[in-house]
């Protein structure tokens, strides 16, 4: 994986698990140069995603996650992994 200050992933398409998977996949692969990943997961199906998001990953239940954002719009949401 490509090691960049930022990461845009988009999770359309699917499902829960196989988002929450792809997305701690990735938290896991991010070195100490990646500060923010953001989860492109859309409005109304998404919605499922943002709340295991939140529910899976936020709140201290990840220790490489600082804090979890909203985005632009409300079908993204920002996983903060370090301050910039």
């Amino acid at each position: 994986m490509q090691q960049t200050p930022f990461i845009e992933m988009d999770v359309h398409g699917m499902n829960v698990d196989q988002a929450i998977a792809k997305i701690e996949d990735t938290i896991k692969k991010a070195n100490a140069s990646t500060y923010r990943i953001r989860v492109i997961h859309g409005f109304n199906r998404g919605n499922q995603i943002q709340k295991a998001v939140y529910r899976e990953i936020g709140y201290g239940l990840n220790p490489k996650v600082l804090r979890i954002t909203g985005g632009e719009n409300p079908g993204i949401t920002e996983l903060v992994l370090r301050e910039f």
